[in-house]
């Protein structure tokens, strides 16, 4: 089941990523700071409706142990929300998605792990469809420039954040999952109901935090229910947590590189709704991936 989990976790994700480009505003200082709020919002709603449901017995240090996941994940994230501000300028790194990678090497490293050839292939395959995507999207993104004759400001194509923002946001996420690896699947810490409500709530308190900064202290106007496609991300993102915990917790270090390949979907989602056309490089890159996919799919049947 972890590539049925897997898969869902990217498509999930990949919608994700599709309404935090639409709802992130570049000349909104504080877009990002807005997003952490209603995902955390939406992440302590599920929590609390997931609890109740499942009538999982949940204790309040279970946040505290799970923390160090936590801090990781909601670290890279706002990183990564605020890249998205620059969105126009730097599409997607080559560097930010490869944390995926990142994470499978770690836990090679680290953990004696029983992978066949096919398992590798896969993921090699698919870490090198991820990174050609990112490499396709910003040279689509400087021909379009030209085309349209627009001069970006080198402070944006060239500083020292532009190029630090998608390698923090790497080594955040990697280790994150790492760590998730280690909790779920290595080491059953606890399990993935637990998990999954430790880190929505750990969310949840940091978005409370966060709206009391930018109401009270920042006097910034926000209605949290008139950001429709910030909602419809934070939901999409939510979902994508449901099915990752599972995922992770029954083999991390394929579908940490797997559920990496959101971005492919976050392409495809964005072309269609978006109305815009893919490219010859677009379709060969994504072809590679579903090869990946594909091997892993396999791979999981034998």
């Amino acid at each position: 089941m972890w590539f049925l989990f897997s898969i869902l976790t990217a498509l999930a994700w990949g919608g994700a990523d599709l309404f935090y480009k639409k709802g992130s505003d570049s000349n909104d200082k504080y877009s990002h700071l807005k997003i952490v709020v209603i995902v955390g919002l939406v992440m302590g709603l599920h929590a609390t409706g997931y609890m109740l449901y499942k009538d999982i017995d949940f204790k309040p240090f279970d946040m505290v142990e799970y923390l160090p996941v936590s801090f990781f994940y909601i670290a890279s994230m706002t990183i990564g929300y605020v890249g998205l501000r620059y969105l126009e300028l730097s599409i997607s790194s080559p560097v930010q998605n490869s944390s995926g990678a990142i994470t499978a090497i770690l836990l090679f490293i680290f953990f004696q792990q029983d992978i066949d050839w096919i398992h590798i292939l896969g993921v090699i395959i698919i870490t090198s469809g991820v990174m050609g995507i990112a490499i396709v999207e910003k040279q689509e993104e400087h021909k379009i420039m030209r085309l349209n004759r627009v001069e970006v400001d080198k402070k944006y194509q060239l500083s020292f954040m532009a190029i630090t923002f998608p390698i923090i946001y790497a080594l955040l996420d990697g280790a994150g999952t790492f760590a998730d690896g280690i909790y779920l699947d290595e080491l059953k810490l606890m399990s993935e109901d637990v998990a999954l409500l430790a880190y929505e709530y750990t969310f949840f308190i940091c978005a409370v935090i966060t709206f009391i900064y930018l109401k009270a202290f920042k006097k910034i106007p926000f209605n949290v229910f008139k950001e429709r496609d910030k909602t419809c991300a934070a939901i999409l993102e939510t979902t994508g947590q449901f099915f990752y915990v599972y995922a992770m917790s029954a083999y991390a270090i394929i579908a940490a590189p797997l559920i990496a390949s959101y971005s492919i979907f976050s392409v495809i989602l964005s072309r269609i709704f978006l109305k815009e056309k893919l490219t010859a490089k677009h379709y060969m890159v994504i072809a590679i991936v579903m090869i990946g996919i594909i091997l892993l799919g396999v791979a999981d049947e034998l």
